[in-house]
């Protein structure tokens, strides 16, 4: 069982807060996070080279962005599918923090993670 305290949430450069609830050697298949973006921000576009991304929206409401696609609203219980290597970004447009799992496949590695212009 893995439960990380509160107190682990860190801010990322991405301009969103993050808990890392399972990412480890252990489990190289899979990674999962908690992400928090708060309302009106948007985080910074990016690509995860190697990796698949779904975003499983808990909280609130927003705006995916998935290059190539048109922008999206989201909101709880939908699912953003990000595939390998295309940028992406998300925006808070609701009142409340905007909160969502990020389940990476193959897990999520520093290296991986690609900042970029808008497409």
């Amino acid at each position: 069982m893995l439960r990380p305290p509160p107190a682990v949430e860190f801010y990322s450069d991405e301009n969103c807060y993050i808990v890392e609830l399972s990412n480890g050697c252990s489990d190289e298949a899979c990674s999962i996070a908690r992400a928090r973006v708060l309302p009106g921000a948007t985080t910074r576009w990016h690509a995860l080279q190697g990796t698949v991304e779904r975003y499983v929206i808990l909280a609130g409401e927003g705006v995916v962005e998935i290059a190539g696609d048109p922008p999206t609203p989201v909101r709880a219980l939908d699912v953003a599918v990000i595939p390998a290597g295309v940028p992406q970004r998300i925006t808070n447009t609701g009142q409340s923090d905007l909160v969502f799992l990020c389940v990476c496949t193959p897990r999520f590695e520093s290296d991986h993670y690609v900042p970029m212009a808008a497409p």
